[in-house]
């Protein structure tokens, strides 16, 4: 790894690459999951699910012996929908019945759950309930969806249009058009495909009798999204409900939303008073409940004879499934294609019409990167066919158009606005560490074994870290505000956090104690983060969209400052010093040639209050403190990815030789852990690129319903990833942090098909889609060779 700018001495505060305090236990065995908690009396639910994409829904048939163990929407009539919620003008709204009633829209649909002493007994009885349909229609494709005469999938829509967005920004796009020397127009679709986590998703959910709480333990990255969720389909105050997620096995914003299972659940546990858990199988995750990122693009690019852009013209069309998923999910995507499009050019106008469409398909949900890749995926691929119309090499092409750094902060287009970063220099540097120069003589001569060789680049911002400034605007049942949390030094002088966010992967229990260390420097050892329980942690909008570090790492550190203070006082009293005469770190309170360490200023307040000073603050030990960005509206982190790939013209295959990222994310807490969180990433977006697809035939039939039909990267294909870093602080965060956690699965398919595409150019053969198949490259081929 390289590095550059940020560096500390402080061998664990800001800054060092130590290794993460949660994997002992993740790597002995001891982590703990929905999967791993069983409590006495646990029943387990298996659901029955729709086999059918589209189909009026006219009687669930259960078993006279299974009357009092399946329960259907009749037995859950008292109950709200789940409906996402959002103010943003024109959204068609789709409320989501927990139990499908009257109608069926997309296979696997829960219709009916089944409870017994053990998954196999409630499958079974699963197997054993009727279904009394009339099959309709179905609608499983976008162009299809869009047509005047296609069924519906909501009837009072009168159209399978979510909402539409649009965006008229810098000038008059036809004038642009009608003066352009260089015009370049392509039709880009991404596949579906899902998130798959290790761990999928689970919930048990139980009646705490002695706290009077309904209790769901979840995989969920938002607890209190969920709490507030379950209260309001329920009928219950949020404060009868407690959420709990444990350990959670990654999430990629798949465990980001309220799920009809853990309304379900809640429901039944308060109806039969005894536990329930569910927990979900590969098939319910490929067919049913992961879907994501389903695009189609028709872009049209505009330059001037020398590369420079003059206008960009889009129409987008994102395939959301049959709901939209609470809180928002179908508008989302959709939304940021039209926000997110321009990039980190320097674009002078811009229009784009991005429209959220339902089909008969599971609902699409956020996914790692959300919208982003498909939109970076778009936007490179045009520079790369302007680069080739203008005949200068694709590098100099987006050279020539990015944003210096003498210009930042910078407003784009639309207005967003870029708090910091040199991508001139993350390109370059991208260029020099792939050796293009080297790679361009070598495909001078033909490769020994006949494949092919090409290279490519993508770059892209990640805008991160969004506030209420941003999101306040769409109506979110739940907005972003200012992020908590609390400090507490214990009476043994060691360091409580508790935080709202919660981690699925990233190592939060290891970077907020680095950020607490930074201020109060006790030993990370010393120093316990606790999160993912609703009663015992602040009030948080959960993890999501890179915010963690700049908002959870900024409350932290806020709290660990207004602690210092009180540890402050009361060490300076017990030093019979000033209290603006004393410093404290390094678990100390010094004054002059003599201290106290934490140890005893907690001693003194809890144990011996004797020596505690007059008017001391009552409050205590314990503080809670809140944090928001001085703007806001998000910081923009940015790589350029740049991939050497082999294709065999024989088979199809494509080999990544060599795979080089340079990324900026502001002062980096912990470099280690940004390279894993980028590596994994690359891993995600190399499957979006090459393997994942999830097809649907035309009835709305998911064609890939085990690891034997849906394609992930295993080892062998994702290469060493070699990680340059550059580190230009964002003016407007604790530290200068930026949020990262997303951007590694934004570049691969773009930098992929742009290596492909300069491996087999000379054959004739240009690439928009992904994935990459071999047997999409085996057609392209032979298509180019007839003509």
């Amino acid at each position: 790894m390289e590095r550059s700018g940020h560096a500390r001495a402080d061998a664990s505060g800001v800054g060092a690459a130590v290794l993460r305090k949660e994997d002992a236990r993740f790597l002995e065995g001891r982590g703990q999951y929905v999967a791993d908690i069983r409590l006495p009396g646990t029943l387990e639910v298996a659901f029955v699910r729709s086999p059918v994409a589209h189909a009026r829904l006219k009687a669930v048939h259960v078993p006279a012996d299974l009357e009092r163990r399946v329960f259907t929407a009749e037995d859950l009539a008292d109950m709200k929908p789940i409906r996402a919620a959002t103010a943003l003008p024109g959204f068609k709204h789709s409320s989501e019945p927990v139990l499908a009633s009257g109608k069926i829209r997309y296979v696997g649909e829960i219709i009916a759950m089944c409870v017994a002493p053990s998954r196999a007994e409630a499958e079974d009885m699963a197997a054993r309930v009727g279904l009394d349909y009339e099959e309709l229609p179905a609608v499983a494709d976008v162009a299809r969806a869009m047509a005047p005469d296609a069924p519906l999938v909501h009837e009072e829509w009168g159209d399978n249009v979510f909402i539409t967005f649009s965006e008229d920004a810098g000038g008059d796009i036809d004038r642009v058009a009608a003066e352009a020397a260089i015009t370049v127009t392509r039709e880009i679709r991404t596949a579906r495909h899902c998130m798959f986590p290790m761990e999928g998703r689970g919930v048990l959910a139980h009646m705490d009798a002695r706290l009077d709480f309904l209790t769901v333990i979840s995989a969920t990255q938002m607890p209190h999204v969920v709490q507030h969720g379950l209260a309001e389909c329920l009928g219950l105050p949020d404060g009868k409900v407690r959420v709990i997620s444990p350990d959670v096995g990654g999430g990629f914003g798949y465990k980001g939303l309220l799920l009809r299972e853990e309304v379900a659940l809640a429901w039944l546990t308060r109806r039969l008073g005894v536990p329930v858990r569910w927990l979900e199988d590969c098939r319910e995750h490929l067919t049913a409940n992961a879907n994501c990122r389903e695009h189609a693009y028709a872009i049209t690019g505009y330059a001037d004879s020398e590369g420079r852009l003059l206008g960009l013209d889009c129409v987008a069309h994102v395939d959301a499934g049959a709901y939209s998923v609470y809180p928002t999910s179908s508008a989302l995507e959709a939304a940021q294609v039209a926000n997110l499009l321009p990039g980190p050019y320097d674009l002078p106008v811009y229009r784009c019409r991005s429209h959220a469409v339902a089909s008969n398909k599971c609902p699409i949900l956020p996914y790692r990167g959300v919208a982003r890749t498909g939109v970076c995926l778009a936007l490179e691929t045009v520079l790369d066919a302007i680069a080739v119309e203008a005949g200068i090499e694709p590098w100099e092409l987006r050279l020539r158009n990015l944003v210096g750094p003498e210009r930042m902060p910078f407003e784009n287009v639309l207005k967003k606005h870029f708090d910091s970063g040199d991508y001139p220099q993350c390109l370059r540097r991208a260029v020099d560490a792939i050796d293009l120069p080297a790679i361009r003589e070598r495909q001078k001569a033909p490769e020994a074994d006949g494949r092919r060789i090409g290279v490519g680049l993508a770059i892209f911002c990640e805008q991160g870290a969004h506030g209420t400034s941003v999101l306040a605007s769409w109506g979110r049942p739940v907005v972003p505000g200012y992020e908590q949390a609390t400090a507490r030094l214990t009476a043994d002088g060691e360091l409580e956090i508790r935080v709202g966010t919660h981690s699925h992967g990233q190592g939060h229990e290891t970077t907020y104690a680095q950020i607490a260390h930074e201020i109060l420097g006790l030993p990370l050892e010393r120093i316990k983060v606790f999160q993912g329980d609703t009663l015992l942690v602040p009030f948080s909008t959960g993890t999501w969209g890179s915010r963690s570090i700049v908002m959870g790492g900024g409350a932290v550190a806020e709290a660990s400052r207004a602690l210092a203070l009180r540890i402050g006082a009361i060490g300076a009293w017990l030093l019979q010093a000033e209290a603006d005469a004393v410093e404290v770190g390094a678990g100390m309170v010094r004054g002059g040639e003599a201290s106290v360490s934490f140890g005893e200023v907690a001693r003194a307040w809890y144990l011996q209050p004797q020596q505690l000073p007059p008017g001391v603050d009552t409050t205590g030990l314990e503080v809670t403190a809140g944090y928001r960005a001085e703007r806001d509206s998000g910081t923009f982190s940015y790589a350029t990815h740049a991939a050497l790939v082999a294709v065999d013209t024989e088979t199809g295959l494509v080999e990544i030789l060599d795979y080089v990222v340079v990324e900026d994310g502001g002062v980096l807490v912990n470099p280690m852990i940004v390279d894993g969180q980028i590596t994994g990433g690359t891993a995600q977006g190399i499957g979006t690129g090459l393997f994942e697809a999830m097809p649907f035939d035309s009835e709305g039939q998911p064609l890939a319903s085990t690891l034997l039909d849906y394609l992930l990267p295993g080892a062998a294909d994702v290469p060493d990833i070699r990680i340059l870093h550059m580190e230009t602080p964002s003016p407007y965060t604790a530290f200068g942090v930026k949020g990262i956690g997303e951007g590694g699965a934004v570049a691969p398919p773009a930098a992929l098909v742009s290596a492909v595409n300069d491996a087999l150019r000379p054959l004739g053969v240009a690439f928009c889609d992904v994935p990459l198949t071999p047997d999409a490259i085996l057609g392209a081929i032979l298509a180019a060779g007839e003509r």
